[in-house]
């Protein structure tokens, strides 16, 4: 009885309907815990956990009648709730969930399973797709829910049942933790016809924090794309989201492209280089080199970006040099500087009648496949100077540069000159996030891949601050299963994993997230990894800065708190306790996409004290009567209530 007690207090400080905790019946948890804590969930009392499963031979549960409970499969306890198996049977490999009807998802294995009878106020989420027997299904009761499954969700969580959050959703239940910082990469040609006022609300809802922004849409100057492209900076500074331009060198733009066909990068068959949708031009030349830098230079500053983003600056194919129509740089300039170097032409190299033939000569290819490599380095090198030059007139722009792994898939530096080795040192000398690209040929591997790809990046920097992991949510070419993109809790995994690994999680890209998805991103996000309510005080730990679900005013370690929004309360990495307040604060800072490190509350204003490598957007419940940063009074850019913040690491006073 004090558990139930307990868990109806903290309902009554936490926001209603939010879940806190869950308990697995039966002797072996299985996946459970894997999907519970993706959607930050912690494990719990069978009486006071917000979510029971019930798993196979487990017996009939006393429970919260708020709780939502899940059953697995045939029971005597499932049947005593109206599903019940009947004599006739399924072989179960495609299944069609209704709120996604086409999406094709297929099991691995097939099931062979009954075809069970359902109560009639059940809802149907997911069945089988040609005979249609029900595999998924729920009711709410009273202020809980039931849910059921035909079948245990498969060992990783994910085999068999995509979107099985969405349906715990559907029935009420609401997670207690969240994120939002994420970042998501944005190619407006995706988004012809949406509203930037539209979507960077959703955006930010989803737990977005800034958005890299194709640039080379932008690159030469047109009424209508500039005015498009500074009504979405504004929309997304209003939604406290920044945004960075995205460059995709050695490719500018289609119309550089035509119009300067002297400075093409060339294949290994001496081809113009348009791989795909890129159309690559030869850096390595200097007129080339000088002619994109001013390009650059003028984008940056016609626009009011937030940070530049240097992405996949190095070179083709996936397929190395085995595919010499996608192998480059091969143009004139490289391949003089490797004849002056080396004494051969490259190009010889992918000559089959050549006595330096690549197959039959490993030294001659080692030695070009160490220049590109090397050359790839001075690139990235020259191309980060070259921003810097830029942030002496705009020092508020922040620097990512985004870079495939070649640690976990380490043949990366043969096929495209990746050698992140090389770039980590220019931490310590320049100011940048490094964005490690997850690469296709590991997609399929599964959400643990994560901690494993951190672990290879600590040897090589001790700047762990400043990496960051980039999530490909595309279709994979490989034979994966449920489904061919991640989606629902697979995604929910990877996001949780990754979050725990990295400190920042990059997603490619926001078009191809599936709207069902979105809800939960925060959640997945979150890196609360720990939450005990006790004596009327919820005490949580977390990862890196984390909302928690609250309704009406809070203390945070006995202080009243300033930074919330009515049903949210942010806290800052740690372990924190919030307990209610009886009064709110003069101010409220409704969101921030800084990273908060602390805050105070006086009688006439608060303080906030945060780090951040771009610009920091405040918004506030009002417009402040004053501003101090770092002790002293301040006019930073504002507009209404939306307060721009410089960059690094600072104290501000708001009055």
């Amino acid at each position: 009885m004090r558990l139930l007690v307990s868990a109806l207090l903290a309902s009554s400080l936490i926001c209603p309907g939010v879940t806190l905790n869950y308990h697995v019946l039966g002797a072996d948890s299985g996946p459970w815990p894997v999907i519970f804590s993706s959607l930050g969930l912690t494990a719990g009392p069978v009486e006071s956990a917000g979510v029971v499963v019930a798993r196979a031979g487990a017996k009939a549960p006393q429970i919260d009648p708020q709780a939502i409970l899940i059953l697995e499969g045939e029971s005597p306890f499932a049947a005593s709730l109206g599903f019940r198996p009947t004599a006739n049977r399924v072989a179960v490999r495609g299944i069609e969930d209704l709120r996604a009807p086409g999406l094709k998802i297929v099991w691995e294995e097939s099931a062979d399973l009954p075809v069970f009878e359902i109560p009639e106020q059940a809802r149907v989420f997911a069945r089988e797709r040609w005979l249609r027997a029900p595999l998924m299904a729920g009711f709410k009761r009273g202020g809980g829910a039931v849910l059921w499954i035909a079948a245990p969700p498969g060992t990783r969580g994910y085999e068999r049942f995509p979107y099985l959050p969405q349906a715990l959703a559907e029935l009420g239940l609401d997670p207690p933790f969240r994120a939002r910082d994420l970042w998501a990469f944005f190619d407006s040609s995706y988004r012809l016809r949406a509203d930037p006022d539209y979507l960077a609300p959703k955006w930010r809802a989803s737990g977005i924090a800034a958005l890299q922004v194709a640039a080379w849409h932008y690159w030469e100057s047109d009424p209508a794309s500039d005015g498009y492209l500074r009504r979405l900076i504004e929309a997304c500074h209003r939604n406290a989201i920044l945004v960075y331009a995205w460059f995709e060198l050695p490719h500018v733009s289609e119309k550089f492209w035509d119009q300067h066909p002297e400075w093409r990068e060339k294949t290994a068959l001496l081809q113009d280089a348009q791989l795909d949708w890129r159309k690559l031009m030869n850096l390595h030349n200097p007129e080339a080199f000088a002619a994109v830098a001013e390009g650059v230079r003028g984008l940056l500053g016609r626009f009011d970006w937030d940070g530049a983003n240097l992405a996949e600056l190095y070179f083709e194919s996936l397929e190395g040099a085995a595919n010499p129509a996608r192998f480059t740089p091969m143009n004139a300039d490289v391949r003089g500087s490797f004849f002056r170097a080396q004494g051969f032409d490259p190009a010889d190299l992918f000559k089959i009648d050549s006595p330096l033939y690549w197959k039959n000569n490993s030294p001659g290819l080692k030695q070009f496949l160490d220049f590109r490599a090397a050359l790839a380095a001075r690139w990235q090198q020259a191309w980060i100077e070259e921003i810097e030059r830029v942030r002496q007139s705009k020092p508020h722009l922040d620097l990512v540069l985004t870079h495939v792994d070649d640690r976990f898939d380490s043949s990366m530096r043969e096929k495209i000159g990746a050698d992140a080795s090389r770039l980590l040192p220019l931490l310590n000398k320049h100011d940048f996030t490094f964005l490690i690209e997850d690469p296709a040929t590991i997609w399929n591997l599964g959400p643990q891949r994560y901690p494993q790809i951190a672990a290879r990046y600590r040897e090589l920097t001790p700047r762990q601050n400043k990496l960051a992991i980039d999530i490909n949510v595309v279709e994979r070419y490989q034979d994966v299963y449920p489904t061919k993109q991640q989606t629902g809790t697979e995604l929910f995994e990877l996001v949780h994993q990754a979050s725990a690994a990295f400190p920042r999680v990059a997603l490619y890209f926001e078009n191809s997230i599936a709207k069902i998805d979105w809800p939960l991103l925060p959640a997945a996000a979150s890196t609360v990894d720990q939450a005990q309510f006790q004596g009327g005080k919820l005490t949580v730990h977390a990862l890196r800065g984390a909302g928690v679900r609250w309704g009406g005013p809070a203390r945070v370690d006995g202080r009243l708190w300033p930074v919330a929004n009515g049903d949210t309360v942010w806290i800052p990495a740690g372990t924190h306790t919030l307990e209610a307040a009886p009064n709110p604060p003069p101010l409220l800072l409704l969101d921030f996409n800084g990273e908060l490190t602390s805050a105070s509350v006086s009688t006439d204003s608060i303080q906030l004290a945060y780090r951040s490598s771009g610009r920091a957007l405040a918004i506030l419940e009002r417009a402040p009567q004053g501003v101090e940063i770092d002790g002293v009074d301040a006019h930073p850019p504002t507009d209404g209530n939306v307060l721009v913040l410089p960059r690094g690491q600072h104290i501000v006073l708001l009055r």
